[in-house]
C-alpha cells in the first residue's frame, strides 16, 4: 500500500475565536410549529408540550426552576404518554421530560439533553426531520456548550435544505470544540461546512473548509475523518473538472480510510461512477462487480446496478448490459428505491444508448423524466429531457472512448479499490 502523500499546509496566521450564537427558527410563526404540522392527533401535541416544557426550563436561571410547573403537571403529562402509546425508546424519553415537570430543581440538565436527543433520534428514524432538528435544538439550549450537539443540529439543518441556519450551527460547533479540544468533531465540523457549501454550489468556498478539516484530522491522527475530508475534496476536484487532483484526491482518500472501513465502499462507488463519466468504462467495471456482494440495501444495488448498465454499455457489452438492465428493473419494483430509482433510469438510457437500443433508452428516458418531475428533482429532469432529446434523433449521448488511455495511478487504484473490497472486507 502507498505512502499517504496528500499533506495540507499548516496554517500561518493565528485565528481569534469566539463562540457565535446560532439560528434557532426558520419561517415558523413560533417555535415547535413544525412539530405539530408533522406529527399529527394526540401524539404531535405530547411531542410540541414535551418540547417546549423543556425549552421553558432550560431557559429559566436554576433558582426559578421549582416554580415553573405545576403541582400535577406531571401525572397529567404521564397519562398522555400512556395514552399515546408511543414506541419504548420514545416513552422512555417522554418519561424523563414528564419526570423533570415533577422534579426540575433535581434532575440533571445532562438527562434532560440525553432524553431530548433520544427524542430527535427517534423522530430521524421516523423520516420526521423537523421534530428531530427541533429537539436536538432543545438538547442544545439544555446543554450549549456541547459541541457534539450543536453539530447534530447542523447535520439536521443541512439535510433540511436550512443552510443559512446549517452554517450557523456547523460554526457554532466549530468554536465549541476548539474550546474544549474536541478535535473530532472540529475536523467533522468543517467536513460539515463544506458538504453545505457543495450544495450551494460554492466550489470554492467548499474547498477551503474541507482543507481545513483535513488538517485537523492530520494533525489529530484523525484517520477516519481525514478519509472523509479527501472524499469529499475528490468530489469537489470532480464538479471543478480537475481529473488530476480528483485522481491523487481519491488515493488519498483511498489510503487514509484503510483497507478495513467500510466507507471504502462508498468511495469505490463515487470513483467508479467518475472513471465512467470519463469514458474509462473498463476501468470502473470490476470495481462495481465487486462491490455487489457488500450492498444489501436495494436502493445500493440499483446505484450500482445503474452504474454497470452505463459501463458495459459504453463498452459495448450486451450481455452485461442486459444483466444489470434486468437486475434494475427487478429492484425499481420496491418502493425503497424511490429516491435513486430516476438516476438509474437515466444510467440504463446512457448504457442502451451507447449500444444503439433506441426503444430501451427512449423508455428509459421516459420513465426518468416522469420519476424526475414527480419528485421535483430539477437537475435530473433536465437531463432527462436533454438525452431524450438525442435518443429520438438517434445520437450517442455516452462519451464513446472503446481504447481511452488510463494513466498508471488509475489503473493501480482500480486493482487495490478490487482487493479491498474482494479480501478486507469480506
Amino acid at each position: 500500500m502507498q505512502e499517504r502523500k496528500f499533506r495540507v499546509p499548516r496554517r500561518k496566521t493565528q485565528r481569534r475565536w469566539r463562540v457565535p450564537p446560532a439560528l434557532k427558527r426558520g419561517d415558523e410563526v413560533f417555535e415547535g410549529l413544525g412539530v405539530l404540522d408533522e406529527v399529527s392527533g394526540e401524539r404531535g401535541l405530547l411531542l410540541w408540550q414535551s418540547l417546549r416544557d423543556a425549552l421553558l426550563w432550560a431557559e429559566a436561571p436554576e433558582e426559578e426552576r421549582g416554580a415553573l410547573f405545576a403541582p400535577e403537571a406531571e401525572p397529567q403529562r404521564m397519562a398522555m404518554v400512556m395514552a399515546c402509546a408511543p414506541d419504548p425508546e420514545l416513552e422512555e424519553a417522554l418519561t424523563v421530560l414528564a419526570r423533570m415537570l415533577g422534579e426540575p430543581t433535581r434532575i440533571p440538565e445532562e438527562t434532560v439533553a440525553l432524553a431530548c436527543r433520544g427524542i430527535a433520534q427517534w423522530a430521524d428514524e421516523q423520516g420526521l426531520l423537523t421534530t428531530a432538528l427541533s429537539f436536538s435544538q432543545a438538547a442544545s439550549t439544555v446543554t450549549p456548550a456541547d459541541p457534539v450537539i450543536a453539530f447534530a443540529v447542523g447535520k439536521l439543518a443541512r439535510r433540511r435544505a436550512e443552510y443559512a441556519r446549517a452554517e450557523t450551527w456547523f460554526r457554532r460547533a466549530v468554536a465549541l470544540s476548539r474550546q474544549i479540544g474536541d478535535w473530532a468533531t472540529y475536523a467533522e465540523s468543517f467536513v460539515g461546512l463544506g458538504r453545505l457549501n457543495m450544495q450551494r454550489g460554492n466550489l470554492p468556498g467548499a474547498r477551503r473548509f474541507l482543507l481545513r478539516a483535513v488538517r485537523a484530522a492530520q494533525r489529530n491522527s484523525l484517520h477516519a475523518i481525514e478519509g472523509v475530508g479527501l472524499h469529499d475534496l475528490f468530489a469537489v476536484m470532480v464538479e471543478a473538472n480537475r481529473p488530476d487532483d480528483a485522481q491523487q484526491l481519491a488515493r488519498a482518500a483511498f489510503e487514509a480510510y484503510g483497507p478495513r472501513n467500510s466507507k471504502q465502499l462508498r468511495l469505490a462507488q463515487d470513483v467508479a461512477y467518475w472513471w465512467i463519466t470519463q469514458g474509462h468504462f473498463a476501468r470502473a467495471v470490476p470495481v462495481l462487480t465487486s462491490l455487489l456482494p457488500h450492498l444489501p440495501e436495494p436502493s445500493d444495488r440499483l446505484t450500482v446496478l445503474g452504474s454497470l448498465a452505463r459501463a458495459t454499455g459504453g463498452m459495448g457489452d450486451r450481455n452485461g448490459f442486459r444483466e444489470a438492465w434486468d437486475g434494475c428493473h427487478d429492484l425499481l419494483e420496491n418502493q425503497q428505491v424511490d429516491d435513486r430509482a430516476a438516476q438509474g433510469m437515466l444510467d440504463l438510457a446512457h448504457g442502451a444508448a451507447s449500444l444503439a437500443l433506441w426503444e430501451k433508452a427512449e423508455t428509459a428516458a421516459r420513465e426518468a423524466l416522469e420519476i424526475g418531475s414527480r419528485r421535483q428533482e430539477g437537475k435530473v429532469r433536465l437531463t432527462a429531457e436533454a438525452l431524450l432529446d438525442s435518443v429520438r434523433h438517434h445520437r450517442d449521448v455516452e462519451v464513446r472512448r472503446r481504447s481511452p488511455s488510463v494513466s498508471e495511478p488509475s489503473i493501480a487504484l482500480a486493482e487495490d479499490l478490487v482487493r479491498t473490497l474482494t479480501t478486507a472486507l469480506v
